[in-house]
């Protein structure tokens, strides 16, 4: 019985992450030509896969699983063990080998926590179901973890303050993938520049402080069977300092690097935004050391898609304003939970969006955005009432950032919003409303 939930365990999870990547496929269209060519590359993959593919990955994890093990209960997991320990010294050793964890969860399978095939599975991943190349890798990952004391890193105060500047978690993609923006413009001031990259000593503590955030974004994840346990790594390059400055190109080199050779399948996608021209030879350069599997998660976007793009993998509500979304800071108003509606404009016409209201003593407040901006717009409030004035809340205005706006209802009527799009492309524009109830300021002053 044991061994038939085990084998229906790895179907379900070989399914599971069958069903991923073709979610991937689908979701991961870009303009660019190198991305292109890779999702041609997956689709001949995804094609190729059969019941003789799928019994091989079947076979690779339990073969995986069976070597783990052994290799923790023989007490070789991290290489061969000193060969003059005692005997309570060497099942003292075994002892704390069988407990050993990564990301927080047991590497032993006969313990039978369900998260452990999900991280094996990482690795079998990374190096193409083979098992040997799997548990080498592993083995260096533990023995690197050690060395690094990675499993300390997040007691460690590092003195950098670079959280919301340079890295930061901001909320989650259509899929619950965490949301991990490194953020490059800080970077242009040469203080700043100095105090990450200003020796040696600065150029090694700033890579421990990346690999301590990784850590902490990992503690969002769930590795259990239909959990999340990957992130969405998201990389802007706008008025980032440019080629010539080698520390910050070599330690994002060494950043890259390291996840690929340590975190494994921990990255579901890497999409790099408002990408100079410049990043793509360095880019070209620097995947000579990346695999296929981890050159296939890039996505880039130019300063004129970013929005666009983002939108393929981020609902709106999700996506911060300073990308094209609705997403602010300490919102008071709305929540992700409040969904947008969506409207095309076409080329060279106007579009209208009404936001009706029956009831009075309360506040609409709406959010709107337009992907691609070249938009004018223009606010009122027309009142049911023919013989009431129409209120100018907005004069006709050209689009260039997500807009919010608000105004008290006094009597019933509704909210207009007027687009016009004098361009020849088609423009998408998202939008949302809410009415709040509200008391009225002279009521305060009154008494």
């Amino acid at each position: 019985m044991a061994e038939k939930f085990e084998v229906t365990h790895i179907e379900s999870l070989l399914d599971e992450e069958e069903s991923h990547q073709t979610q991937n496929e689908d979701s991961s269209e870009n303009e660019d030509e190198d991305d292109l060519e890779s999702i041609f590359e997956e689709e001949e993959i995804s094609a190729s896969s059969s019941s003789v593919e799928t019994k091989k990955k079947k076979k690779a994890l339990l073969e995986f699983r069976c070597r783990v093990e052994d290799a923790i209960l023989g007490n070789y997991l991290l290489g061969k063990p000193y060969k003059y320990l005692s005997r309570s010294q060497s099942a003292k050793q075994k002892e704390i080998l069988s407990g050993i964890t990564l990301w927080g969860v047991p590497l032993l399978p006969s313990k039978g926590h369900q998260g452990t095939d999900i991280v094996l599975l990482k690795f079998l991943k990374a190096k193409d179901f083979k098992v040997q190349e799997a548990f080498s890798m592993l083995r260096n990952t533990l023995k690197w973890r050690r060395e690094y004391r990675a499993d300390k890193i997040l007691e460690e105060k590092l003195g950098f303050d670079l959280d919301q500047k340079v890295l930061y978690l901001n909320s989650r993609d259509k899929e619950g993938h965490p949301l991990y923006f490194n953020v490059y413009e800080a970077f242009k001031d040469g203080e700043f520049y100095d105090k990450a990259f200003g020796s040696r000593e600065k150029c090694e503590k700033f890579l421990r402080w990346r690999v301590q955030y990784m850590e902490k974004t990992i503690k969002k994840l769930n590795f259990k069977n239909g959990g999340v346990d990957s992130i969405v790594q998201i990389t802007d390059l706008k008025n980032s300092p440019g080629p010539a400055m080698k520390e910050l190109r070599s330690a994002s080199k060494k950043a890259l690097i390291l996840l690929q050779d340590h975190y494994p399948e921990l990255i579901h996608k890497n999409i790099v935004i408002n990408t100079p021209f410049w990043y793509y030879a360095v880019h070209m350069l620097r995947s000579r050391f990346f695999t296929q599997r981890t050159k296939r998660k890039f996505v880039f976007a130019r300063p004129t898609k970013v929005t666009k793009t983002l939108l393929k993998f981020i609902a709106p509500e999700n996506l911060p304003v300073q990308y094209g979304g609705l997403k602010r800071e300490k919102d008071d108003d709305f929540s992700p939970v409040d969904k947008s509606s969506e409207q095309i404009i076409k080329g060279n016409s106007i579009s209208c969006i009404e936001f009706a209201v029956s009831e009075t003593g309360s506040t609409m407040v709406w959010d709107l955005t337009v992907v691609g901006w070249d938009v004018s717009y223009k606010e009122e409030f027309v009142p049911d009432d023919e013989g009431s004035y129409k209120i100018l809340l907005q004069n006709q205005k050209k689009m260039g950032e997500s807009v919010r706006n608000s105004f008290y209802i006094s009597e019933p009527g509704k909210i207009l919003i007027t687009l016009e799009n004098a361009t020849f492309k088609k423009k998408k524009v998202i939008y949302r409303s809410k009415a709040k109830p509200t008391v009225p300021m002279y009521i305060f002053l009154n008494k």
